[in-house]
């Protein structure tokens, strides 16, 4: 049985033993808690729609930890003007562990015959879970180890350029203006390639010139994008 519920403002797709992660909620850790906005509740074929919720219809649960997410780094700039300004963000969350479904009538998750179908197929889901936070993790401390010391977005310029692995590198070097010293800094924030390099815009060269010592005018009066054309038209 599971059931898609509203929490703090979210919508949840929600089942008996599931964690959850929502806005923080009141409350200290082993709390109990019930939310009864309830929209729809499936058991196999039998669904059920509220309208817009389900009258007698509660999701129990347990405040199991409360935490804060990903960092997130936020950063303004205006052109020619002095004015850079750099924030982070943690989003204050709440580890909740559902405790069972009451659907009106009298209908509980937390049946005799529907604990042990459930518990076979759900060993994967928690292990796969459990190693999506911790890629969540390894990203963000790259992150953070990236941004120290500037002040770039790192997410707007890569999905701009594109992105690439330390596998893919090229000898960026081979650029002229490019010294070693600039190569380690273009790889610590994720430009590996000849191809990056070559989808730089003008928006992408102000970016760049967060880091010391690389400027718009350097990367426009160096022609380092199309030296990386040339380099990639090579290469192929």
């Amino acid at each position: 049985m599971y059931a898609i519920v509203e929490i703090a403002g979210q919508q949840f797709k929600v089942a008996k033993d599931q964690k959850v992660f929502v806005n923080r909620l009141a409350g200290e850790e082993g709390d109990k808690v019930s939310f009864n906005k309830v929209l729809l509740s499936g058991d196999g074929d039998n669904i059920t729609l509220g309208a817009p919720a389900i009258d007698g219809a509660l999701v129990d649960a347990k405040i199991t930890r409360h935490v804060k997410g990903d960092k997130v780094i936020v950063f303004k700039k205006k052109r020619r003007k002095g004015y850079r300004v750099k924030n982070g963000h943690r989003q204050s969350l709440t580890e909740i562990s559902i405790v069972g479904i009451t659907l009106p009538g009298g209908k509980k998750s937390s049946s005799a015959k529907a604990e042990p179908k459930k518990e076979a197929p759900k060993a994967a889901p928690k292990a796969k879970a459990k190693k999506e936070v911790e890629v969540s993790e390894n990203l963000v401390t790259r992150a953070e180890n990236r941004t120290e010391g500037m002040e770039i977005n790192i997410d707007k310029l890569l999905h701009s350029i594109g992105t690439a692995t330390k596998a893919d590198a090229d000898d960026l070097k081979e650029i002229n203006g490019i010294g070693p010293a600039y190569e380690t800094k273009l790889n610590e924030i994720g430009i590996y390639t000849y191809g990056q390099i070559s989808k730089l815009k003008a928006a992408d060269r102000e970016e760049l010139s967060a880091i010391d010592g690389i400027t718009r005018e350097k990367i426009e009066s160096e022609e380092w994008v199309k030296q990386a054309k040339e380099l990639l038209k090579n290469k192929k």
